[in-house]
């Protein structure tokens, strides 16, 4: 009986071909597992055609639903953003993926995973410490790693001596990765940061100048930080994020073009499209602004940018992600309440915020009297608060003579 292989399939350009290359240079049945997490493709076509490829068996796994509220949920709640731009679409699937992978390595009784990331990207990281993490007996098989494929054109011309179809071209060579919470482009002419990335690549979003000339007005409720309801209707996950993604889209809310630096140690540039998510992250600050004490709200933007780390680093399943979880979730128990937003053309505007556990108190915060505030005490506050700086001014005056 021979051994088994997990393969990560996508029916991409990589793991199309993995397929008949891993049955030419090893003795191994291939089980190829492709995990839905909302890349919006015919999946009995991806079976079909990962069987016509040579898979000795296919597994399509929908975690949609496991992938909204497990995975892009705590992404809200935390406030994760890489590099002030990423919403980290492709690094928050990636530890799901590979769960599903050892879960049904496990069930295969198989010894290998193999994966279609190139050696110079950042999710071969997150995928093999992810399965290290779960499994550390599994053996990895990294083809773009050992192979004499050299590039995305010497992929496409094995596709065709094996007479295995693509979804790419020479002329449309572009890298994308796609699940229900965005759309990452790479590759192409986007490699020359001088070029503009061209409009017609979207797949979630109309381009700004072209969106719609009227304005869109939605209310996001929360509760703890999670989203719930829309306009007032209480939604599932999936559904949420899929009403929002429509509404984002057709405004063109959520396209960036960043050059960010690679965990392997280099840049690269990538255009990626997030328009629900993108709702929701400014939705979700929002609230906080509200809802938050200064100290809180400051010291979890540095936990924030931490979070985007790890994540981005291929780092879910640790003890430190797991501690910054427990400190994000106690700082969301007030993070309830209505945010509505305008959406125009690429914009994003605040059009009210309603909670019960508002920290701003108009009484306090107008320029009127208040009982909790006199004017008068600031003199006072001021001379203690700026004690430091008036000694020091002092010491350097003197001597200075």
């Amino acid at each position: 009986m021979k051994d088994k292989v997990v393969l990560a399939y996508s029916g991409g350009l990589d793991t199309s071909i993995i397929i008949p290359w891993l049955k030419e240079n090893y003795d191994l049945d291939v089980i190829a597992v492709c995990v839905d997490v909302g890349q919006d493709e015919d999946m009995n076509a991806v079976k079909e055609k990962a069987v016509n490829s040579g898979a000795f068996k296919i597994y399509v796994e929908d975690v949609k639903e496991e992938f909204v509220t497990d995975y892009l949920f705590k992404a809200i709640k935390s406030g994760a953003v890489y590099e002030g731009k990423y919403l980290l679409g492709t690094s928050f699937a990636r530890p799901l993926i590979a769960k599903k992978l050892v879960q049904i390595a496990h069930e295969e009784g198989a010894k290998y995973i193999c994966h279609g990331c190139t050696g110079k990207g950042n999710d071969q990281v997150r995928f093999e410490t992810s399965i290290a993490a779960l499994d550390p007996s599994i053996k990895i098989i990294a083809p773009w790693r050992i192979w004499d494929i050299k590039s995305r054109e010497d992929a496409i011309d094995y596709a065709a001596k094996m007479g295995v179809e693509v979804p790419v071209t020479k002329e449309k060579i572009y890298s994308m990765d796609r699940n229900i919470w965005h759309a990452s482009h790479e590759g192409g002419d986007l490699e020359d940061p001088r070029n503009e990335h061209k409009r017609d690549m979207y797949v979630m979003t109309t381009p700004p100048e072209k969106a719609k000339d009227e304005s869109t007005y939605v209310s996001i409720y929360f509760e703890q930080g999670v989203p719930k309801k829309i306009d007032g209707k209480e939604l599932a996950p999936v559904e949420l994020l899929e009403l929002l993604n429509k509404l984002g889209g057709e405004n063109g809310i959520g396209v960036i073009d960043l050059i960010e630096n690679r965990l392997v140690g280099m840049k690269s540039r990538g255009v990626y499209e997030t328009p629900g998510g993108t709702i929701l992250y400014s939705a979700h600050n929002e609230l906080e602004y509200l809802t938050l004490q200064k100290n809180t709200y400051h010291y979890k933007q540095l936990i924030a940018q931490k979070y985007a780390e790890l994540v981005y680093d291929g780092l879910w399943f640790t003890d430190l992600k797991e501690a910054l979880d427990a400190f994000i979730d106690k700082t969301q128990e007030h993070v309830t309440g209505i945010v509505k937003l305008k959406l125009y053309k690429g914009n994003i505007m605040v059009a009210g915020t309603d909670t019960p556990y508002a920290l701003y108190d108009e009484g306090i915060s107008s320029f009127g009297a208040s009982e909790l505030y006199d004017h008068k005490d600031a003199e006072g506050f001021i001379k203690l608060f700026s004690l430091p700086c008036k000694i020091k001014a002092m010491k350097v005056s003197k001597e200075g003579k």
